[in-house]
């Protein structure tokens, strides 16, 4: 039976499920072949109009009755250490960023999964201007195709611009897709998710059971502290998100990474770290230290490097697994929303 999404005019066809693009084509007079091909081609990282597979009267067909991703590549910059940041720009003149990242356990792509972001973290430059529009579930899968076809991609971060359970059914859509063995076959042990505590969605999240890594921005172990760094952490405290974080682990049986963004003199000194050892004590998590990177507009400094290993050692100590992230393209402002930000103020 066809759903309501496949009856739609004007109809995303990259966003769509397989098994839902089946019976979009039947409806247009086309055969399951095609639905195949086009499929294949989106996870390619390809439009409708670069597929060689489709011959003219089926493009004018589906460019009639449907509409599809496309990303056009406006900028790309490449660090010493590899990393390579991409700035696509949407058909509604809007730019996106993403960033492919080498690793000795694999090539990671990080996509953004908004045009901007609401949140409001104080120390992330995503935010600066706010939320535009949600991406779709094939602008998502786009940004991993175009990337996957020059540079083999094996796991994803969705920690780009913008939160990604604040777009929660085009993440689902998208989480699909890029698993499926008809297209990128991407592992759901290779995706990870990151939020800034969306409680309401990670209980949602949970009951779908999907074998991702679920990463919180945690950043600040206190009330106090976090309320000053995030403006989420008002509707959803510490207590809250952290019921809800082991809540998730009860459902998916999946570990939790916290992500701890270091800010000099805000949330680094030895009663933070002694305050999130206890709170993350006995869950099955893993702490990642990073350093903030800075943003002119926020002000923001990163901790020392001698802060940053005390703070680390203090967790340790306590018997709680931490790392420190190597810090990843420094020299191409690869921190989420940086570049994006560059090149608005440029317009």
């Amino acid at each position: 039976m066809m759903t309501e999404t496949v009856k739609s005019e004007n109809l995303d066809i990259s966003s769509l499920l397989f098994d839902d693009l089946v019976p979009f084509m039947e409806q247009i007079g086309e055969p399951k072949y095609r639905a195949e091909q086009l499929f294949r081609g989106f996870s390619q990282g390809k439009t409708v109009e670069e597929m060689t597979d489709i011959g003219k009267g089926l493009r004018a067909k589906l460019a009639e009755r449907s509409r599809w991703a496309d990303l056009e590549q406006v900028r790309k910059l490449t660090d010493p250490d590899g990393t390579e940041k991409f700035l696509f720009r949407l058909p509604d003149s809007h730019v996106i960023e993403t960033v492919f990242m080498r690793y000795k356990h694999g090539n990671s792509v990080c996509i953004s999964s908004q045009v901007g972001c609401r949140m409001g973290c104080r120390f992330c430059a995503s935010t600066l201007l706010g939320k535009v529009r949600n991406l779709s579930a094939g602008e998502m899968l786009a940004q991993v195709a175009r990337v996957n076809a020059v540079n083999k991609v094996s796991n994803i971060v969705i920690m780009g611009v913008g939160e990604p359970l604040d777009n929660y059914e085009n993440l689902l859509l998208f989480l699909q897709n890029v698993n499926d063995p008809k297209g990128l076959n991407i592992g759901y042990r290779h995706i990870s998710v990151s939020t800034c505590g969306l409680v309401d969605r990670m209980e949602q999240l949970a009951q779908r059971r999907f074998p991702i890594t679920l990463s919180v921005s945690l950043h600040a172990p206190d009330d106090e502290t976090r309320n000053r760094l995030m403006p989420v952490n008002r509707k959803y405290p510490v207590a809250t998100l952290m019921q809800a974080c082991r809540d998730y682990i009860a459902v998916t049986g999946r570990r939790i990474s916290f992500e701890y963004t270091l800010v000099k003199e805000i949330n680094d000194t030895p009663r933070h770290a002694a305050l999130l050892a206890s709170l993350v004590r006995g869950m099955l998590c893993h702490v990642n230290l990073i350093p903030v990177n800075y943003v002119a507009e926020r002000g923001l400094e990163p901790s020392s490097s001698g802060t940053i290993e005390k703070f680390r050692r203090i967790l340790a100590e306590k018997g709680v697994n931490v790392t420190v992230r190597r810090r990843l393209g420094s020299e191409i402002n690869a921190s989420c929303g940086q570049l994006r930000h560059q090149y608005m103020k440029e317009q």
